[in-house]
Parts: structure tokens; sequence; C-alpha cells
């Protein structure tokens, strides 16, 4: 049977937030019906199968080894069939509203092929889970003044500082932590681009969604609270290379063509001295393989 919504679940070492993650999307269902899948990335806490006994209704997938979070959500999404499909990270919880909202929503707004949710942290503020994708100046004084100084202008155009998520707006990209896509535009473009390990992966679909004729939403229907980075903790120094490389991937894409590519050299360099300042401040690496964004 064919279910209103699919919700895709990638799970690494998310302990007990997987439980409650899972929690807080039964609780949201309402009356539609719901496919739940998680799948785990090579999990070493047994998180999956905590998951498995106290929610017998989700589906839990196995991946032997650790790709990223790009493969296992493309692998996810094929494991369903619901035409929209609510991509979480197992560290979200759904805090407010009901997923029938959100599908009325996606539905109703038939060229809508991402649509991006309310996202806030722990204390209440709000993350910046919808955002402009920055050109390369604004791009790299993000990049290198973001943590030191982030009031700086720079930050604050890319990140849409100035408006307080209140209401639906269409967007360049939203978080892939908390994101609904509609199937028929997903398949269109090819899923995630597995070449991105964790990071960035989500501003390159909906860049080639936008591409396409698709529009990209943010609405508030639903809230999610979500504890930024759980799974990857534990590998601070690999992902402030991971994230460097990602945004690479994304410059070679999708800005550096043609004439553009000459600055390919400057961004490689830029992005790698910015990933050894961030590295400098992480703790050690103490796991491999993470599971995706902080």
């Amino acid at each position: 049977m064919t279910r209103d919504l699919a919700v895709v679940v990638v799970n690494f070492n998310a302990g007990e937030h997987l439980l409650r993650c899972l929690a807080s999307v039964y609780a949201a269902a309402g009356e539609i019906a719901l496919d739940v899948l998680v799948v785990d990335n090579a999990s070493r806490d047994g998180s999956a199968g905590r998951a498995s006994e106290a929610h017998p209704t989700a589906r839990i997938v196995q991946n032997p080894v650790n790709r990223g979070f790009a493969v296992a959500a493309n692998r996810g999404v094929r494991e369903t069939d619901a035409p929209f499909v609510l991509l979480l990270n197992p560290d979200a919880e759904i805090t407010g509203g009901e997923l029938s909202a959100l599908l009325k929503v996606a539905r109703d707004r038939s060229r809508a092929g991402a649509v991006g949710l309310l996202v806030r942290n722990p204390d209440g503020s709000i993350q910046p889970s919808a955002r402009r994708v920055p050109g390369i100046g604004e791009g790299l004084a993000h990049a290198f003044l973001g943590r030191l100084a982030p009031e700086n202008r720079f930050s604050r155009h890319y990140t849409m500082a100035d408006w307080d998520r209140m209401s639906e707006r269409e967007v360049e990209w939203v978080s892939g932590s908390a994101m609904l896509v509609r199937r028929e535009a997903f398949e269109q473009v090819g899923g995630f681009d597995e070449g991105y390990f964790m990071y960035v992966e989500d501003v390159d679909l909906c860049t080639r969604l936008r591409a396409a004729g698709w529009r990209v939403l943010f609405s508030p229907e639903v809230e999610v609270t979500h504890e930024v980075g759980i799974s990857a903790r534990t590998v601070s120094k690999r992902m402030a290379y991971e994230h460097s490389k990602s945004i690479y991937r994304y410059f070679s894409k999708h800005v550096a063509r043609g004439p553009g590519a000459a600055l390919k050299p400057l961004a490689r360099g830029a992005l790698l001295a910015r990933a050894a300042l961030v590295a400098r401040r992480a703790p050690a690496d103490r796991v491999a393989g993470p599971r995706r964004r902080a």
C-alpha cells in the first residue's frame, strides 16, 4: 500500500536521540499513513536495534559500511514509494505542528520540489536552516568570519538573519536535517549527489531542483528541535576537512565553469586554510565514518 508520506532517518551512533526522533514522528503523524524507515550507517552503539524494539512499525535498513549521508538518504528514498519523503536527522525531534499540515503545503504548491521546516536549537533559538547560496566573495567571507564574528554583514546576508522564519517563503536552499522532498522532483534530478560524503549535498540538491524548474520553499507549519551534530562530535577534525571538501565540490560543479574555472586553485587553497583553522580548535578524531552535518 502506498503511504501518504515516508519519513527517512539516516542514523549513525545517534543513541537515544534516534528513539526520541522516531517517537516525535509518530506523535505528529495524525491521521496520515506513514512509512518510517531508518537507514543505519554501520552504527556501533546498538541504536538501530533499540529503535526497532521501541518502534516495531519502523523499518530498519542496515548499511554494512558508512558511505555517507547522500548514499544512505538515496537508498532510503528508493526503499519507499510515498509521493513525498521527509528527510529527518536522528538528532531532530518534531516539537510543533502536524505532518498533515506540512503535507498540505507541499500538495498545494505543485511546483515545490523541496520544503524546509522551521528548525530550532534546544534553547529555542532559530537555526538558519533556509539560506541564500552565497557568491564567491560572500562565501569566503562567511567561511573565515562566520565563527569569529557571526554578526558580520556577509554571514547575515547569507543566513538571511533579518528574516524571523515565521512566514512561508521561497528560498535558494533548505537544510537536509529537516527537508520534505517531492518524489517526482527528487527522482527527476537524480536525488542527492553521492559524491558528497556529508555537508553541502542539500545545497547541491536544491540548486539542481531550481535549475530544473522546481521551487524550494520554507514553511513554519512544522517545528523541529535539532541538537546539531550528535554523530559528528567524535570526528570533528575530519569533519572540518569534509566540510571544505564538499564546498569545493559544489564550487567546481556550479560556479567554476567557463572563465570561472581559473578560480579553482584560489578556492582550494582558501578552503584548505579554513579547514586547518577549524581543525586546530576541534577535538581529536576518535571514530571513523560520520553521519552528516553539524
